[in-house]
């Protein structure tokens, strides 16, 4: 399928040519294109837990000995609720932090484990109790594949592979031996791998003509000649819009070692005026979400490169930092980069998702920044309390997408205006699941006008549509640990089915997702 600057509408998928109309938009729809849809990775549902601020410890990790109810160490609320989102993945230990982390650090009994400090986030000196087997060890409660950001910048190819040899290996070398000593006779199953993180960056400042012969180097002796063991090696990526990078990794990497290319890009006002994450205004709005929006363009421009060098495409785009930035709350640590949630971010969450739906082909796995109580996160904690984001209640809602088939659609949205700026009102992407169930995801971004969507549902036969939906009475609405329901999903009830003509009326800054079965 040819990737296009698409949104996608509910439609018939099998019956020939239909046409879709919204907001008096004409919409065409190709049947050629829809019979080599990509299917949506459910990776691209993925999280990060760094150890930043109160993401590991204070946030997920609590100890054993907790009055918090808890399995080894974790609390259970944080494991039931993301047990209900299905999360496809859980990348670990960071972030910049990865490139200062010693796995060796983190593994043996808890009491003989050095501490370090946390040079990058807030200084704070942390005792190592949350290591590897802590972190795969739930990642098999959570029934989630780890990914795990492995230490190149301060690393050595020695430190790196007795890693992956720890981690993987059944026996017969010292690691595996190793493993066993510590508590874990059989390797656990890891696939992903990211080698090194920015390293642009917080990774080592490197140029790309200098990391891509690292990247080689590391890539190498992680497996054998013909990665047997099945990994999927994800190099350190662009950030944002440097596109020079990821020119740099397609080139001079061979093909052979490499299974993904990362991005980094992030949704803010202005990187150096984040702004509060909840006294914004409209413009603040407004900008942010221009910055969400850019996500469509480097997507694009990032896959098209990898496109000339990986036509066949086996080689796929891993956008596993993204998410809403502002600046922490007040009386907070700066370096913990704690925010509170706001309908804001059910916008940038929407959008997003939507955006990576549509360019399913490149784009097989995603990671919202953080999962527990740093930047955009689906769960805040405060002592023995625990809430759920409207950013945590989009992702529920959008998991019906997870390993369906994509269906794909020209359209051409409203604007939302403002100061003489504007941007596309509506975002939308569908799918088919593999029970013919058809899911419709769309987003309303106007911070004041509602949009009248109409899908032409005929060919589908559809008989019983059901819709969920996140609004509230304004952008800077969230949930606190005093009102933690504040928004929740709610039924929506106003459309209309009628001769085959499925009539939306989307509110104002909405997240609204469709079933339809026939």
């Amino acid at each position: 399928m040819k990737r296009k600057n698409v949104i996608v509408a509910l439609l018939g998928i099998t019956l020939g040519m239909s046409q879709v109309s919204v907001a008096q938009n004409h919409v065409d729809v190709k049947l050629k294109e829809q019979a080599d849809a990509p299917e949506i990775s459910r990776h691209i549902y993925g999280h990060f837990a760094e150890h930043l601020g109160r993401c590991i410890y204070g946030g997920f990790y609590v100890g054993e000995d907790s009055s918090i109810p808890n399995t080894n160490g974790v609390r259970n609320d944080i494991i039931e609720a993301l047990k209900e989102l299905n999360i496809p993945n859980l990348r670990w230990p960071g972030g910049c932090f990865a490139d200062t982390y010693h796995w060796k650090d983190g593994v043996g009994p808890k009491e003989d484990r050095p501490s370090m400090v946390n040079k990058w986030w807030g200084g704070v000196v942390e005792d190592n109790s949350f290591g590897t087997h802590d972190f795969l060890n739930l990642c098999e409660v959570l029934g989630t594949e780890p990914y795990l950001a492995a230490n190149v910048g301060s690393s050595t190819v020695k430190e790196f592979t007795e890693y992956t040899q720890y981690v993987m290996r059944e026996q017969g070398v010292p690691m595996s031996d190793y493993r066993a000593e510590n508590g874990r006779k059989e390797p656990w199953d890891v696939k992903y791998w990211g080698v090194g993180n920015e390293m642009w960056g917080c990774g080592g400042n490197m140029t790309a003509e200098h990391y891509a012969n690292v990247y080689r180097q590391y890539a190498t002796f992680m497996t054998d000649w013909t990665n047997s063991d099945g990994l999927f090696r994800i190099a350190s990526g662009a950030n944002v819009a440097d596109y020079h990078w990821t020119e740099v990794l397609m080139k001079e990497v061979p093909k052979g070692l490499i299974e993904g290319v990362a991005l980094h890009s992030y949704s803010f006002v202005e990187w150096e005026d984040k702004g509060s994450s909840t006294g914004f205004d409209e413009a603040q709005y407004f900008s942010t979400m221009q910055t969400a929006l850019k996500m469509e363009e480097l997507v694009d421009k990032h896959a098209a490169i990898m496109d000339k060098y990986d036509p066949e495409n086996k080689i796929a785009l891993i956008v596993d930092e993204w998410g809403g930035w502002y600046e922490v709350e007040e009386g907070t640590n700066p370096g913990f980069l704690y925010q509170q949630n706001t309908m804001r971010d059910a916008m940038i969450a929407g959008v997003t998702l939507n955006i990576f739906n549509n360019r399913a082909d490149r784009v097989k796995m995603a990671n919202l920044a953080q999962t527990v109580n740093v930047l955009q996160a689906v769960i805040l904690t405060e002592d023995e309390k625990m809430l759920l984001t409207p950013t945590y209640h989009v992702m529920n809602m959008y998991k019906v997408h997870q390993d369906a088939t994509l269906i794909p659609v020209e359209f051409h949205s409203p604007k939302y205006t403002l100061n003489g700026e504007s941007l596309d009102a509506v975002s939308i992407s569908a799918s088919k699941d593999k029970a013919g169930k058809v899911h419709m995801s769309l987003v309303n971004i106007d911070a004041h006008k509602s949009q009248t969507v109409k899908v032409n549902v005929k060919d589908l036969g559809v008989k019983n549509v059901t819709a969920s939906i996140v609004k509230s009475k304004t952008l800077q609405d969230h949930n606190t640990f005093d009102n933690p329901n504040k928004i929740t999903p709610l039924n929506f009830k106003d459309f209309k089915l009628k001769k085959g003509e499925l009539e939306i009326e989307l509110p104002p800054f909405s997240v609204v997702v469709f079933e339809a079965t026939k």
